[in-house]
């Protein structure tokens, strides 16, 4: 079976808290902190940018006015992906 439309996503997903270091976002089910020293491109982005999260695949997401993309995976593990950000 073929399907023509995709389905509405159930996962959910918001900006919970940002603080001087970082943020956090739920996912689904699990919070999540983004810190400011691994991610320095979202340190002098304004709080609606920050806000304007979008989920783009259950394990990614995409800040469009940003032009940033983060696995959860790499929120996750971070040892596993020793590689930052530059800006």
């Amino acid at each position: 079976m073929t399907l023509l439309m995709n389905g509405t996503s159930t996962l959910t997903s918001s900006v919970t808290n940002i603080i001087e270091s970082g943020f956090w976002i739920w996912i689904g089910e699990k919070e999540y902190f983004v810190p400011f020293s691994d991610y320095p491109s979202f340190k002098k982005a304004t709080i609606d940018q920050i806000l304007s999260m979008q989920i783009i695949s259950p394990n990614q997401m995409r800040w469009e006015a940003l032009d940033i993309d983060i696995e959860l995976s790499s929120l996750s593990n971070p040892e596993h992906f020793p590689l930052h950000f530059i800006e």
